[in-house]
């Protein structure tokens, strides 16, 4: 068995766990601005830095060691499938896979849109997530009551948990939801700040940093 120590700084981090899961990797370690992953084979470790021999170690433990419970925002109570730990009274339980797509529900920002749609979304609700990911957002907002749930992501390979299609805001038609929700990159949501103005009266939108370099979410 093999390991390799890679340096992320924290925009980077969800998208680095899901290369390292798709690359095969045995079980990873959160350290200080680093992850450290671990391999069958040199070859696949790498992939990603100067591999190192390791000791057998029980990864299905370690693993599921190193994704303990969250709470995020008011309501929600994030685990993955294998915690057994009691959801805590009041707690919506939002069960997600971390090792599957980006949004593993570690990341400032999305913490910070689970906080934002506690505020906004309403029962009976149509809500839009757009780049869904693991689709955590849209695990979350039928959890809040929402009617109607519909993801999009350009990745065929995201995570189907909500009715799916490949693609985004551009191919939906103007008003047709209640809500929007997007955690992309500050680049792609300058492109495509008309189409989420125009499909949703309400926005939720993150995966920028403000002007103090701290992770941000606004509700427009």
């Amino acid at each position: 068995m093999y390991s390799v120590r890679i340096a992320v700084e924290p925009e980077r981090y969800e998208d680095l766990i899901a290369d390292v899961w798709e690359a095969g990797t045995l079980g990873v370690i959160d350290g200080d601005g680093f992850v450290e992953a671990f391999f069958a084979d040199a070859e696949s470790a790498h992939q990603f830095g100067r591999p190192q021999r390791a000791a057998d170690v029980d990864w299905v433990r370690a693993t599921q060691a190193a994704w303990p419970p969250i709470l995020a925002g008011n309501k929600f109570f994030i685990v993955a499938p294998w915690r057994t730990e009691p959801t805590p009274p009041g707690r919506l339980r939002l069960e997600i896979n971390p090792g599957l797509q980006c949004g593993t529900g570690q990341h400032p920002c999305t913490q910070l849109c689970l906080e934002a749609m506690e505020q906004v979304i309403r029962p009976g609700d149509a809500v839009l997530d757009v780049g869904s990911g693991s689709g955590i957002l849209s695990i979350a907002a039928k959890l809040l009551g929402a009617g109607r749930v519909i993801a999009c992501d350009i990745d065929p390979d995201a995570a189907k948990v909500a009715p799916f299609f490949v693609g985004s805001a551009d191919a939906v038609r103007s008003g047709a939801f209640d809500v929007v929700v997007a955690n992309i990159s500050e680049a792609v949501m300058g492109e495509m700040r008309a189409e989420l103005e125009r499909v949703a009266s309400k926005r939720i939108l993150s995966g920028f940093q403000d002007e103090r370099a701290e992770w941000a979410c606004v509700i427009c």
